[in-house]
């Protein structure tokens, strides 16, 4: 195997984007894991990981990469929404509604306030 170097991982960072966009959810991850293994503290690649966990339907994965997120970044209003999303998905609908709150709180843009149950200008 080819020696990992901190450009390499860029550019699998950059090629995984790429493949989410792609629908293509578990390349995705495969490239994401050498990339946070060498890197654990990268919230963008845990974030891109996390996202393609929800795409492949891989909740209890996606969730704890999104509360990974969330415990260290707690004003990251798309990872509280997310995380809800995540909840909602897997049939939770009290853990989703409090982190749709708390991302329609931090960043009220419509999505969020909708989700949440609030409506603009609440």
């Amino acid at each position: 195997m080819t020696e990992r170097t901190p450009e390499t991982h860029v550019i699998d960072f950059r090629a995984a984007e790429h493949l989410l966009a792609a629908r293509d959810p578990r390349g995705a991850i495969k490239l994401l894991d050498s990339v946070i293994a060498a890197h654990p503290e990268s919230r963008a690649a845990r974030l891109l990981r996390a996202r393609a966990y929800f795409a492949s339907a891989q909740l209890g994965s996606a969730e704890r990469e999104f509360q990974h997120i969330v415990d260290h970044e707690p004003d990251n209003a798309f990872a509280h929404f997310a995380l809800a999303r995540t909840f909602q998905r897997a049939g939770r609908p009290d853990q989703a509604k409090r982190h749709f709150r708390l991302a329609a709180a931090l960043d009220p843009k419509p999505e969020y306030l909708e989700a949440a149950g609030f409506e603009a200008g609440e």
